[in-house]
């Protein structure tokens, strides 16, 4: 086997984890399993990242006490007889195999694949490999971005998998960030050709230009105009359900909360459907109108008005 440093593409002075990385890369490219007919550069693959993510094996290697097969050097001496106790102990112990739980449980796809065993020696002067072990394949890890009101209202959406298949799924009412959903046999097939995996999708819901989840609830503000504040009006507002026209009272302040019974999420496994909370915005029109401040000049003579009166300021 050649140099474990150049097979795996790094330097001397490589950290544990530009190792790791290099090895979690090259692994999943050369995977038999994965890329048919790399078997054996896999294998060596393996081997070097067997010598480098050891911190005394690394070490014997610079000190050329063993060479990049992992054997000990003619005369090692003390070494030698260390390293004959620790393959003793660690005999089967699967240290050289591929491992994906390195790779970290989410890492991508192929994380959940393929689990082999690890490199054991055997007695003097040879060394066998076990027979890779294939661990019943696993489930398929997604992500899917689901625009807010479809998440909350509910809605039945085609993706398409890794593997190129489309599929209709539902996406519950009142599903939240976090939520997975589980396609039963919709994963990777396993290695023995026949059974297959979950795909597992975990929903992100995006947030919306103007509603705001709260709980069961829904809230947003509207602006009004003056007029429709003081008079009154009717004025249509959106819910995730469709619009609705909604009653503004007369006299209504900005700041004041208006309820629409039932408008927010649905009911979710026996929980009462929400309401959507309507909050107003008195917007005056942009720029000025001389005919409205002309009418509020002469309204406030006499009038005493102050809406701070029970503020103190220090």
């Amino acid at each position: 086997m050649s140099d474990p440093y150049k097979i795996l593409g790094v330097s001397s002075s490589a950290t544990g984890a530009e190792i790791k990385s290099a090895y979690r890369k090259l692994a999943k490219q050369h995977h038999p399993d994965l890329n048919a007919g790399n078997a054996d550069k896999f294998k060596e693959i393996n081997g070097a990242y067997d010598i480098l993510s050891d911190e005394t094996k690394r070490a014997k290697f610079d000190r050329g006490q063993i060479d990049p097969s992992g054997n000990e050097k003619p005369g090692a001496g003390f070494w030698r007889n260390w390293g004959a106790r620790s393959r003793s102990r660690h005999a089967g112990s699967g240290a050289g195999g591929f491992n994906f739980d390195d790779l970290g449980d989410e890492d991508d796809l192929f994380a959940d694949l393929f689990r082999t065993g690890g490199r054991s020696r055997g007695g003097a002067g040879g060394r066998t490999r076990s027979k890779p072990e294939v661990e019943p394949v696993r489930n398929t890890n997604y992500k899917l971005k689901v625009p807010f009101v479809e998440a909350t209202a509910g809605v039945r959406k085609r993706v398409t998998l890794s593997d190129g298949k489309v599929v209709d799924m539902a996406i519950p009412a009142g599903s939240e960030t976090g939520a997975k959903l589980r396609l039963k046999g919709q994963g990777r097939v396993g290695a023995d050709g026949k059974t297959q995996g979950d795909a597992v999708i975990e929903i992100s819901v995006e947030e919306h230009d103007y509603f705001i989840r709260d709980g069961q609830d829904i809230r947003l503000e509207i602006p009004v105009t003056l007029y429709e504040a003081v008079l009154g009006d009717s004025v249509v507002v959106p819910t995730i359900h469709g619009n609705v026209t909604l009653r503004i009272p007369k006299n209504s302040n900005s700041g004041a909360t208006l309820r629409l019974k039932g408008k927010g999420v649905p009911s979710v496994k026996g929980s009462p459907a929400g309401d959507q909370y309507v909050t107003l915005r008195v917007v005056l029109p942009d720029g000025e109108d001389a005919e409205l401040s002309k009418f509020v000049e002469e309204w406030a003579k006499g009038k005493g008005y102050n809406p701070r009166h029970k503020m103190r300021f220090t």
